[in-house]
């Protein structure tokens, strides 16, 4: 599915005869700006070279046309894309499930494991379960979320506050921003 819509905005691009517009600024093939001029000059500039004409602005007033190997052009636009597609991070949700009646060294291992997560630039789900007659005393035990956000208070930040969703209590954290 990714091939395809890449492959698509790459296709999308006019090259030689494609190209209707009147007037184009022109690049050349070291990156060089050439100019505006009429396109059939441009076309003819790019054949003398034994290269392709490549719009790559077609919304610039006038659009710009590159004077390149349309297949080397191709290869590296895709080069360009899968490049940046690498640095990218994408932010998972890790979850922490903790109980009201928990230990103070359970929440510590819990604190813990929430600090390797948030130092990752990865979000914290921190769901306090109730089970059976612990649901009777949500409203007390609420302290032990607030507890669990005051001890990362130094890397991180509450994003979502602590809200009850049916037998659970559910906060988000994020990583504090320098």
């Amino acid at each position: 599915m990714g091939f395809a819509r890449r492959k698509k905005n790459i296709n999308t691009l006019f090259i030689n005869e494609q190209i209707r517009d009147k007037e184009v600024r022109v690049i050349g093939e070291a990156g060089n700006q050439i100019g505006v001029m009429p396109t059939k000059e441009a076309l003819a500039m790019a054949q003398e070279a034994g290269l392709d004409l490549i719009k790559i602005a077609p919304t610039a007033n006038p659009p710009v046309c590159k004077i390149a190997d349309y297949g080397k052009y191709q290869y590296d636009q895709l080069r360009k894309e899968k490049e940046a597609r690498k640095k990218q991070h994408q932010v998972d949700i890790k979850e922490i499930r903790i109980s009201p009646n928990i230990d103070t060294n359970d929440v510590n291992t819990k604190i813990n494991a929430a600090r390797k997560f948030l130092a990752k630039g990865d979000k914290v789900k921190v769901t306090l379960r109730f089970r059976g007659r612990e649901m009777a005393h949500m409203n007390t035990t609420k302290h032990v979320l607030d507890d669990f956000a005051e001890a990362l208070s130094d890397v991180a930040t509450i994003e979502k506050p602590a809200k009850l969703e049916g037998r659970s209590m559910i906060m988000f954290l994020t990583a504090k921003k320098d």
